[in-house]
C-alpha cells in the first residue's frame, strides 16, 4: 500500500511539474515574438498575433496527434520508459524555448524555428497523460481509480496556477529564466524517477503490437450518437473559444494596456485559483442546490458576459472580475457538460465516449488560437472575445435545445451520473 501511494505521489508530482512548465511559459509567448519584430519582415510585425496563436496550436496539435501513439507505445514497452523519455523530451523542450532569444543574432527565422521546435516536442511529449493515466489503472483497484484520477485534475489545476506566478516572478531576472526553470524542475523529476519508479505493467499483461495510432477514429464515433450530439456540439464552441482567449489574453493585454510578463502571469494565476476554488470546493454544493444541466447553461451565459466584459475593458484592473467570471462561468458549465455526456451512455461506453469528446476539445484547441489571432490581426483587439461570445451564446443556445427536459425538472429529482467521469483537463494535458 505504501509503495502504491509513493507511486501515485511520483504521477502527481510528475504530472503537476509538466503543468507547472506549461503555465510557466504561456504568458511569455508574446514577448519573445515581440523581441524579433525590430529587424524582422513585415508579415511578422502585421502577424504577431496570428504567430502566437500558431505557437499555441502547435502544441496542442501535436499533443493531438501523439497522445494515442504513446499510450499505445506504453501498453507494447511499459509506462516507465515512456514516462520517463517524455519527461526528458520536455525538459529540453524548454531549454530550446529558454536558448530561443540568443538566436537573434540569426535572424527572425531561427528564433521562430526554435520556437515552433520547442512548443512542437512540449506537445509532442505532453501527450504522456494517457500513459499517466493508465499507471494509475495499473496500481489501483477498481474502487479507488476515480480517486487516483482525481490527483491528476488536482496536479493540472496547481501547476497551471502557480506556473505563471512562478513565471511572472523569475521574468524578472530574465525573459529566459522562467524556461530554464522549468527545464531543471523537469530533469529533476526524471532523476528521481529513474532510480525509484518501478514499472507498473508486467510484460506478460503487455500488448503484442501498437494498436491504432489514428486520433481522428473516436471524433465520428461520437458525432454518431444523437443523444449527445447536442451536447458535443456545445463542448466544441465553448472550448474554440475559450482556447483562442487562453492563447491571446496576452497579446490583448499587452497590446490594450501595456501589461508586462510579471502582471499577465498573476491574472493567469488568478484564473487558475479560482478555477481550484470552483472545482475543489463548490462545484458538488452546487450541483445539489441547482442540478447539472441548469449549471451548466448558467455556467456558460456568465462566460459569455465575461467575454464581453474583457472586450469591453478600458482599464487592466477590469480585467481581473471579468476572468473571476469567466473562471467561475467554466467551473459550473465544463464539469456539468462532461457528467451530462456520461449520463447519456452506458458504464461500459464511458472511456471511449468521454476520449472523443475530449479529441473535439482538443481540435478546438489547435483551431480556437488561430482564428483569435488572425481576428485580432485583422479586424480589432476586442475581436476575438466579441467572436467569443456569439460562440458561447450558440453553445447556450443549442444546449438549452436539447436540455429543455431537465430544465423543466426539479434538481432533486435530476439523476445523477452512475460512475464520475474524468475531468476534461484530466484527459487533455493542456
Amino acid at each position: 500500500m505504501n509503495r502504491s501511494r509513493s507511486q501515485l505521489t511520483f504521477i502527481f508530482l510528475t504530472v503537476f511539474i509538466d503543468l507547472l512548465g506549461v503555465g510557466i511559459v504561456l504568458p511569455l509567448l508574446p514577448f519573445y515574438v515581440k523581441l524579433i519584430e525590430a529587424d524582422s519582415p513585415v508579415w511578422l510585425t502585421q502577424n504577431h498575433a496570428l504567430i502566437v496563436g500558431a505557437l499555441t496550436a502547435s502544441y496542442s496539435l501535436f499533443q493531438f496527434l501523439f497522445a494515442p501513439i504513446l499510450g499505445s507505445l506504453s501498453d507494447r514497452f511499459g509506462r516507465r520508459p515512456v514516462l520517463l523519455l517524455s519527461l526528458a523530451g520536455a525538459g529540453l523542450s524548454y531549454l530550446l524555448f529558454g536558448m530561443a532569444d540568443r538566436l537573434a543574432p540569426l535572424g527572425a527565422g531561427a528564433v521562430l524555428a526554435a520556437l515552433f521546435v520547442s512548443r512542437i516536442v512540449a506537445g509532442i511529449t505532453g501527450g504522456s497523460i494517457s500513459t499517466a493515466q493508465a499507471y494509475i489503472a495499473d496500481i489501483t483497484p477498481p474502487q479507488e481509480r476515480a480517486r487516483g484520477l482525481g490527483l491528476i485534475g488536482a496536479a493540472f489545476g496547481l501547476g497551471f496556477m502557480l506556473g505563471p506566478a512562478l513565471g511572472g516572478l523569475l521574468s524578472g531576472i530574465s525573459l529566459s529564466a522562467p524556461a530554464f526553470t522549468a527545464a531543471a524542475l523537469i530533469f529533476a523529476s526524471v532523476a528521481f524517477g529513474f532510480f525509484s519508479l518501478p514499472e507498473s505493467l508486467p510484460p506478460e499483461q503487455r500488448s503484442a503490437r501498437v494498436s491504432s495510432l489514428n486520433p481522428f477514429g473516436r471524433l465520428g464515433a461520437v458525432l454518431g450518437r444523437m443523444a449527445i450530439r447536442p451536447l458535443v456540439i456545445s463542448v466544441l464552441l465553448l472550448n474554440l473559444a475559450f482556447a483562442g482567449l487562453q492563447s491571446n489574453f496576452a497579446v490583448y493585454s499587452d497590446v490594450r494596456f501595456g501589461l508586462g510578463p510579471s502582471a499577465i502571469a498573476y491574472i493567469f494565476a488568478f484564473i487558475g485559483l479560482m478555477a481550484v476554488i470552483m472545482q475543489g470546493f463548490l462545484i458538488s454544493r452546487l450541483v445539489r442546490w441547482f442540478g447539472e444541466a441548469r449549471l451548466a447553461v448558467a455556467g456558460m451565459a456568465l462566460m459569455a458576459l465575461a467575454f464581453g466584459l474583457i472586450a469591453a475593458a478600458s482599464a487592466a484592473w477590469a480585467l481581473y472580475p471579468a476572468v473571476a467570471l469567466l473562471s467561475v462561468g467554466s467551473g459550473m458549465a465544463t464539469p456539468s457538460l462532461t457528467s451530462l455526456i456520461s449520463r447519456r451512455v452506458s458504464p461500459m461506453e464511458q472511456g471511449s465516449v468521454l476520449g472523443g469528446v475530449q479529441a473535439f476539445t482538443s481540435l478546438a484547441m489547435v483551431i480556437g488560437p488561430l482564428i483569435a489571432g488572425l481576428l485580432f490581426d485583422i479586424v480589432a483587439p476586442a475581436a476575438p472575445y466579441l467572436a467569443g461570445v456569439a460562440l458561447i451564446a450558440g453553445a447556450a443556445v443549442v444546449l438549452a435545445a436539447a436540455l429543455r427536459p431537465e430544465l423543466a425538472r426539479s434538481p432533486a429529482h435530476e439523476p445523477r451520473a452512475t460512475s464520475a467521469p474524468v475531468p476534461a483537463e484530466v484527459e487533455q494535458g493542456v
